[in-house]
This record gives structure tokens, C-alpha cells and sequence, in this order.
């Protein structure tokens, strides 16, 4: 194999095996400004995008033992990775797909499983990590809460009573 082919393998084989995840969506038609836009979007939830030869990107999937996907890695194919929330990166993409017409997610890779655009889709939808644990906590908390309510009504109104008498 070239030396320079193996240089740019290897890249992609650190950035899939450092990332829990690998998203694929085909960017035909997208000028530079709209991927800069997507790139920084990217950027905020904690992932990158990349562009790279499909053949390059099969040998680094399989070098780094994840699942077949070759059939989809056709076309102008951007791969996105992260060590960020795979909301966010799914949420990135999605907003994107929307703005450009012929831009399609296609599939993914999320924890060593095949996932397909309709999943991807539906991670997109998910809220945050950090709205989800500000939930847990008011879920949490709720009980707490009441029982204190409860008790300055119970005790509040006594003490107010007396001072009248």
C-alpha cells in the first residue's frame, strides 16, 4: 500500500476508535460556505466532520473491527466523529440536512451497532444529556420539596396563630 494512503488511514482509524461513534450522510450539492456552517455547529456539540475517499474510510471501519457499512459509502460521503453527545452531533446534521436540499443522512455506527438514518433521526430528537440529568434532579428533588412545603404550611400557619393570641 502507499505510504501516503496508509498516513491517511491511519488518521481516520484514530479518529473512529477515539469517537463512540461514526455518522454518514452524503453532502452532494453543499458549497463551502454551508459545510463551513455544519463543521461549526459540529464543533459546538463536540464533533467533527470529515471528508475523505470511501475506500479509506472502509479500511479504516474494518481495521478498526466496526461493522460492514461499505453499501452505503457511496458518493460524496462526509463522516462525522466525536467525543461530545451523539444528540448533538445527530441534531447538527439533521438541522443541516434540512437547510440543504439534497444533503441525506444515510447511517451510522453508534457503540459498535449499525444504526440507520430513521435512528439517527430519532437521536436527533432526544433532548440534551444535561436537560435529561436537569430533569432527573427535579424528579429527584420533588419528594424533598413537597415535605418541606408541607411542613412550613403545617408549622408556619401554627407559629403565626400563636403570635395573634
Amino acid at each position: 500500500m502507499n505510504p501516503d494512503k496508509k498516513i491517511i488511514i491511519d488518521e481516520l482509524l484514530a479518529k473512529v476508535n477515539s469517537s463512540p461513534y461514526v455518522l454518514v450522510m452524503d453532502y452532494t450539492g453543499v458549497t463551502v460556505t454551508q459545510f463551513t456552517t455544519l463543521r461549526d455547529s459540529l464543533r459546538e456539540g463536540g464533533a467533527e466532520c470529515h471528508v475523505a475517499k470511501n475506500t479509506y474510510m472502509r479500511a479504516a471501519l474494518s481495521e478498526a473491527g466496526l461493522p460492514d457499512i461499505s453499501a452505503e459509502l457511496t458518493g460524496q460521503t462526509a463522516f462525522v466523529t466525536g467525543e461530545g453527545e451523539v444528540t448533538a452531533a445527530a441534531k447538527a446534521m439533521k438541522d443541516f440536512a434540512k437547510k440543504a436540499e439534497d444533503v441525506k443522512i444515510k447511517i451510522g455506527i453508534l457503540d459498535g451497532e449499525v444504526i440507520d438514518a430513521a435512528k439517527i433521526d430519532v437521536l436527533a430528537s432526544l433532548p440534551s444529556r444535561e436537560e435529561l440529568l436537569a430533569k432527573l434532579l427535579s424528579v429527584i428533588n420533588e419528594p424533598g420539596t413537597s415535605i418541606l412545603r408541607a411542613l412550613n404550611e403545617k408549622f408556619g400557619n401554627t407559629s403565626s396563630s400563636e403570635e395573634e393570641e
